[in-house]
């Protein structure tokens, strides 16, 4: 057995764990998002309760000691709140805890459709109609959790696309203290309508509102120029690259190299939960620098271990110090000396909370009903 750090998985949406092996089809970005929002539409407490648990303890078994959740699905039907504002955080808090993982609850706030654009349809259910009344729920719910161990909660910017440029900041200064997390470039029609709308790059707009600092964490930047790699590095900020969701939404593939010498930090996501391996998410950020450059090497293990640990424990507001054990008695692992290039997620046999495998087989027949009444009601 080898001993490692436990990961860090920095960006989940764990409901779309509902989406795996169902919507598979062709298509863009942007027709995914259509099924993706169809799935939201049906959740309620509940259902998020029981999708998150069990997608949380498939993180466990995957030896993923710590999860940012970033979290937009606020309220009910037609936007309308919840008895309790925070009732859908609350339903994911609950559920990491009955997992075994420590969860940061990046609370997101979401408010239009578009530049200039109201929010339209499920998107009612992401928006508390402006940053000041998000500002006003997240730190209600922040007080609940102050100076908890397992809990954190941040705040995120869903993108520049769903947050008025006058709102930014309110967001970015609502805790000061705190993880702040955003969606940055993922596809090249969110730089056009940026550019469009404000003559800016998303990064660049971001900027101005005083978003880039040494707590934020930049999600996805695929399409970045070289000013905007300029920016995020300089404040040192982190960059979460999430490779199987990137590629399974063909959003591209990212400047690693450029970011990390530019002096940002990399971390690393499962986003979609298509895939929950942080050694594949890991070996796959050096796998597409290879295809894009036609040079092998850009990162070494070691750099990439410690982005999927403990650079990725820091963006999300936890000390490290979980680990896990790995099995080096497999067919994949023989003859292997560095295990990031040949483990995958089957090979943790002692993960962070020594969860049973066979609670979770239970967990996965329960998720299976939740996928079904999720999809029942589409």
């Amino acid at each position: 057995m080898l001993t490692l750090p436990a990961f860090a998985n920095c960006h989940s949406h764990a409901f779309h764990r509902a989406l795996r092996g169902r919507v598979t089809g062709a298509g863009t970005f942007w027709q995914w998002r259509d099924q993706m929002y169809a799935l939201a539409g049906t959740l309620d407490p509940d259902l998020m309760f029981a999708l998150a648990k069990a997608t949380y303890g498939e993180m466990r078994l995957a030896g993923i000691g710590v999860v940012g959740e970033f979290h937009y699905v606020h309220h009910g039907p037609a936007g309308k709140p919840y008895d309790d504002p925070n009732a859908m955080g609350e339903a994911l808090i609950a559920a990491a805890r009955e997992a075994g993982i420590r969860i940061c609850l990046l609370d997101t706030c979401y408010l239009a459709a578009g530049f200039g654009k109201a929010p339209e349809g499920v998107q009612q259910r992401f928006s508390d109609g402006s940053a000041e009344a998000w500002a006003a729920r997240v730190n209600d719910l922040a007080a609940r959790y102050e100076g908890v161990d397992d809990v954190v909660i941040g705040a995120a910017i869903h993108s520049v696309r769903a947050l008025p440029a006058d709102q930014l900041a309110t967001v970015a200064e609502a805790l000061p203290r705190a993880p702040l997390h955003v969606h940055v470039s993922e596809q090249p029609a969110e730089n056009e309508e940026c550019m469009a709308a404000t003559g800016l790059t998303p990064t660049a707009l971001l900027a101005e509102a005083g978003v880039w600092t040494s707590r934020t964490t930049a999600v996805h930047t695929t399409h970045l120029n070289s000013d905007d790699i300029h920016t995020i590095g300089e404040a040192a900020s982190y960059v979460c690259f999430c490779p199987t969701t990137e590629s399974e939404l063909a959003d591209g593939i990212g400047p690693s190299v450029a970011l990390r010498d530019a002096g940002a930090r990399l971390t690393l996501g499962s986003d979609s939960n298509t895939v929950i391996d942080m050694f594949e998410e890991a070996r796959a950020v050096e796998m597409n620098e290879r295809l894009a450059s036609g040079i092998r090497g850009a990162w070494s293990a070691g750099e990439l271990v410690g982005a999927a640990t403990v650079t990725g424990y820091e963006s999300l507001g936890f000390p490290s110090g979980d680990q896990i054990q790995l099995s080096t008695d497999s067919v994949r692992m023989a003859g292997v000396i560095e295990p990031l290039w040949a483990a995958t997620a089957a090979d943790v046999i002692d993960n962070p909370a020594n969860v049973a495998e066979d609670l979770h087989r239970a967990a996965a027949r329960k998720l299976q009903s939740a996928i079904e009444a999720c999809w029942g009601r589409v």
